[in-house]
Parts: structure tokens; C-alpha cells; sequence
């Protein structure tokens, strides 16, 4: 089953390789990875989308949950929270005999570039919808580059991760 898990880390140097190290020596694979700041500037939100049991993705939290950069985690599988990819396309719509904006139509997509016989596509939706549409380009033979994004997720309403600085009131001494 495929789990779409957020992780909020430190920003700082080396953090994304000890993650995509515990991944490579536990043998899980990771379908797509985003990473970049969030609000707090050294603080960092991770999404990565991988495939499990739901033992398999219960032990992969447990395993990040102990890396020393790792804040918090927060498995998105089966709760409710927005999803969605961008994506870059480029597509021949010269001598193609097939109209871009026909294939488009169905889909959040806008043409952002035109160089020669060359468009570049924006699009901006689920995953799914992205397959579909990349299978629909590859059908008409228009396809001639694409760069996704892999899944950003974020819970509705309050709930949600967000790093909080611990104050002298809440921090714990040992």
C-alpha cells in the first residue's frame, strides 16, 4: 500500500542523507521526496511517498522518529489531508497533428513557454491525474520531457505539524 508520511527535521546539512540513508540500509524504497523550509527557517518539511504493510511503514516512523535531526512524523495514509503534484512538461505541438489544448482541457494545466516547435506545460493536481494525463501524451507521441514534484501534503484545518520553540517554561532538564 502506498503511504504518504511528513517529516519535519532540522535544516541543516547532512539531514536529508541520514534519512535517505535509514531508507537504503533497511532496503525501503522511496517513490518520491520533497524537501524545503518551512515558516521556521530552521526547520525543514520532508514528504516522501513510499509502499508497505502497514507494519513495514509503522516501523519506517518508528526509525525516523530516532534519527537525531528528525522533529516529528506524521504518516498522511488514511487520514484526511490535500495532496497534490506539480509537474513541468515539455511537449512537441508542431507536425504533431494533435492539439495540446485538447489533451489539456481535462486537467489543471496552462502552457507557461513556447519556443519553437516546443510548449511547456504547468500542471498541478493529484498523482493520478498526472499519470493519466502523461499516459494521454505518450499515446498521442507529444511527450518529450517531464519534471515532477512527488507528492506535498498538508493536514485541513489546525491540525497539522508545526515546530513549536520550546520556552523555558516547557523545556525539560535532565
Amino acid at each position: 500500500m502506498r503511504h504518504v508520511i511528513s517529516v519535519l527535521m532540522a535544516n541543516e546539512a547532512g539531514a536529508l542523507v541520514r534519512v535517505a540513508g535509514m531508507f537504503s540500509q533497511r532496503g525501503f524504497n522511496i517513490e518520491s521526496l520533497n524537501v524545503a523550509p518551512t515558516e521556521d527557517s530552521t526547520v525543514s518539511r520532508l514528504t516522501l511517498a513510499t509502499t508497505g504493510t502497514e507494519d513495514v511503514v509503522e516501523q519506517i516512523n518508528r526509525q525516523l522518529l530516532k534519527l537525531v535531526d528528525v522533529i516529528d512524523v506524521l504518516d498522511m495514509t488514511g487520514d484526511a489531508h490535500l495532496e497534490l503534484e506539480l509537474a513541468l512538461i515539455k511537449v512537441r505541438i508542431k507536425d504533431s497533428g494533435v492539439s495540446i489544448e485538447a489533451l489539456a482541457d481535462p486537467y489543471d494545466v496552462d502552457e507557461i513557454s513556447r519556443h519553437g516547435d516546443l510548449a511547456t506545460l504547468r500542471y498541478l493536481g493529484d498523482g493520478a491525474g498526472l499519470n493519466t494525463f502523461v499516459a494521454t501524451l505518450e499515446q498521442a507521441d507529444v511527450l518529450v520531457e517531464l519534471a515532477r514534484s512527488g507528492a506535498v501534503t498538508m493536514t485541513p484545518g489546525a491540525e497539522g505539524l508545526h515546530y513549536q520553540v520550546p520556552t523555558s517554561e516547557s523545556a525539560e532538564y535532565f
